[in-house]
């Protein structure tokens, strides 16, 4: 059982007395505070906050750290509260303490959402102060070693949190001894026969392999003293989980696993590191593309090494990890390293890489509409299973596996991701949907006006990526509905000879306590979104009472100009494709803002007997953007004829979007034609020219009167 004066006497080599007694008062603290209380092994409760101190302490973490792993249980279980704790022992430490704390008195609507809130409390205690994750972390592996004296349904319950939360954030921070000790602990709490039947199959195999082990370790030992290098040989096991997640994932059998030995070479220096590349290549043959730099380009944990895979005597493969003793703590304790190397050397920047992915979590945290929303997006990045690629100024980026070209665009710079038009891959133009590979060149093509499109979120991967396209788009959205809605309004109220200035402030007030809303603007936005009506919010807002009425089919309407570059909240009907020239109506319709038809379309017959539902429209005189129509073009069926239907569209300066053949037989064949054209008198062109090759028989204007 762990004892107080125990980690006092460790704490000996790396804190001064002063410090080790701040540590002793915090433990003494705890012990008064938690007197009475046992874990549900019978055990005192303190001996869990010591035992998560002891964690810390191999890892040389501060005095503050430790005081807070003492402490960390208090606010939350005992009677103590958050300003006591802070007298006593500062702001810091409370801080501390309050990030690391369970948060379980906070109740949500569902389990999942339960875990997405504390999770995200706890980036954000992070982002304050790194060292909270490091103490949680802590938390979390004591809890784990005692899993034993739960209930199994519980316990399976833990052990799958941790593995998706807890155990990709310690290896997104390099906390690799802890991943590794949380990954085979809820292996053996999820799966126990599995566990341990490869825990006795790889012992049976370890016999075995000793003498084979023994003897490579030996023929490298004696080419690095030929060579005169100073550097250490030891054995690399496999650690449970990862064994069971290699045959699960590649179903490879136990026996091909085991098959491969794997050593680690720890050096002195980086230039030993590459002698010894050399050495090992000498000795045995290296498979191709099997080797991999992780020192010139550290992963995005800080982790730096040299991997390489060599065939041995007997064609048995040897995997070979070389790095320096500043890159092997780094490789176990991750940003823990900066307290255990207090150095200012390599390994500080995979410290500074941590804290700029908190950083990035904060970013995400303001965007994400929901708790589960920004657990769904960090959840992408604590899986780096990276590529990397440059900047044309040769600024390494590390992006998730899958990555786009928008992705890339967002990583560079929300502003550039925003802006985003087009890219070059390797200085070649390039879909911003294709995934990039390791090594290439990315450059972004931007401009002024440039925004999101919706479509982006269907190939985007990285959480930063899919939160800023969606809250772009949510204030798009929003800012777009307004304006919709004030047109809208003052449509009506035009209607009703009156206008905004009209209205009377009481009455606005009382319009908007009855709405639920708090501002003008967000009953305008509810006009524009579909989901209120403006000729009966006109009325209302005009009225000193609700028992005035206004006669709504008396009332006389004024056309709403359309220009067709509304935005999200303007759609037009895929059931008759309306372009300008033709006459429209639109309907209100909830969520989707204002949607526009034909004036015969069949689906908008249903709306003329609710005048409130459908507003008269009218093209806007400068209208320049660009609308789809489908034709439908019978003709004969000759060799070149759909060469010289695109060449006529050409030259009616229409573009060909889609071309299909939809019948074909030996004489005539009908093809479906989709044209993008600026309105009906540009169409008229095109269709005229269409006509005039020489065997088309017929044009028609397909118009789809399925329901919207």
């Amino acid at each position: 059982m762990p004892t107080i004066d125990a980690l006092s006497e460790r704490l000996t080599h790396y804190l001064n007395n002063q410090q080790i007694q701040l540590v002793c008062r915090a433990y003494f603290y705890a012990e008064q505070a938690h007197d009475g209380q046992r874990r549900r092994s019978g055990e005192p409760y303190i001996i869990h906050p010591l035992a998560v101190a002891n964690i810390l302490a191999d890892m040389h973490l501060d005095h503050q750290s430790l005081m807070a792993a003492m402490l960390h249980d208090v606010i939350e279980d005992t009677g103590v509260p958050k300003n006591a704790l802070a007298h006593q022992f500062g702001d810091v430490v409370t801080e501390l303490v309050d990030g690391v704390s369970k948060l379980t008195n906070i109740h949500f609507e569902s389990k999942e959402e339960q875990q997405a809130e504390n999770f995200q409390k706890m980036a954000m205690a992070m982002a304050r102060d790194i060292r909270v994750i490091l103490v949680k972390l802590a938390d979390r592996l004591h809890n784990l070693r005692t899993l034993g004296s739960l209930r199994p349904d519980k316990r399976r319950r833990i052990a799958r949190e941790t593995l998706d939360i807890y155990a990709p954030i310690a290896n997104r921070l390099g906390l690799n001894s802890i991943r590794v000790e949380m990954e085979d602990l809820c292996f053996e709490a999820m799966y126990p026969m599995r566990s341990e039947m490869i825990r006795k199959a790889v012992a049976t195999a370890r016999g075995n392999r000793s003498e084979v082990v023994n003897n490579i370790a030996s023929a490298i030992r004696n080419r690095l003293t030929e060579a005169a290098i100073s550097a250490r040989v030891v054995g690399r096991e496999k650690h449970l989980y990862s064994i069971y997640s290699k045959m699960r994932d590649q179903r490879k059998s136990l026996t091909d696993i085991m098959d491969v030995y794997g050593f680690r070479i720890i050096c002195d220096s980086v230039d030993s590191c590459y002698r010894i590349l050399g050495t090992m290549h000498s000795l045995y043959k290296p498979i191709p593309g099997r080797f991999k730099d992780y020192i010139a380009i550290p992963k995005t944990n800080g982790y730096q090494s040299l991997h390489t895979t060599v065939i041995g005597i007997g064609g048995v493969p040897i995997e070979i990890q070389i790095r320096t003793e500043e890159m092997e703590a780094m490789a176990n304790h991750g940003i823990a390293a900066h307290w255990l190397y207090k150095s200012e050397s390599d390994q500080t920047s995979g410290t500074q890489r941590a804290r700029q992915w908190v950083q990035n979590l904060l970013e995400l945290q303001k965007n994400a509409g929901s708790p589960i929303e920004f657990v769904e997006h960090v959840k992408v990045d604590l899986f780096p299973d990276e590529i990397y690629v440059f900047t044309p100024k040769g600024k390494i980026m590390e992006l998730p596996n899958g990555a786009t070209a928008i992705d890339f665009a967002y990583a560079v710079h929300t502003d550039v991701g925003n802006h985003c038009i087009a890219c070059r891959i390797n200085r070649q133009l390039a879909p911003l949907s294709a995934k990039l590979q390791n090594g290439q060149t990315v450059q972004i093509v931007t401009a002024p006006g440039a925004q999101p499109n919706p479509a982006w979120l269907n190939f985007v991967v990285t959480g930063k990526a899919r939160s800023n396209i969606r809250s772009y788009l949510k204030n798009q959205r929003r800012s777009e509905s307004v304006a919709l809605g004030d047109r809208l309004l003052n449509k009506a109220l035009d209607a009703l000879g009156k206008t905004v200035e009209d209205i009377d402030p009481q009455n606005m007030q009382q319009v908007l306590k009855e709405a639920g809303l708090d501002s003008f603007d967000d009953l305008l936005g509810d006009i524009g979104s579909g989901n209120r009506m403006a000729p009966l919010l006109a009325r209302r807002l005009l009225a000193a009472n609700r028992g005035s009425d206004v006669d709504l089919q008396t009332m006389q309407q004024s056309p709403l100009a359309i220009k067709g570059t509304e935005g999200l909240v303007v759609s037009f009907a895929k059931c008759c494709s309306p372009i300008p020239g033709d006459p429209i109506i639109g309907h209100i319709s909830s969520g989707r803002g204002l949607v526009i038809h034909t004036q015969n379309c069949k689906n908008v017959e249903e709306y003329r007997n609710h005048p409130e539902k459908f507003v008269i429209l009218s093209w806007d005189k400068d209208i320049d953007s660009e609308f789809t129509v489908e034709l439908k073009v019978y003709m004969e069926n000759r060799r070149g004829i759909v060469a010289e239907l695109a060449s006529a569209a050409t030259q009616a300066e229409a573009n060909i979007e889609k071309i299909s053949v939809e019948e074909r037989d030996a004489r005539l064949s009908v093809t479906r034609l989709s044209l993008s054209v600026h309105g009906r008198k540009h169409l008229a062109r095109a269709i005229r020219r269409l006509r005039n090759i020489h065997g088309v028989s017929k044009i028609v204007r397909v118009r789809n009167q399925s329901n919207q």
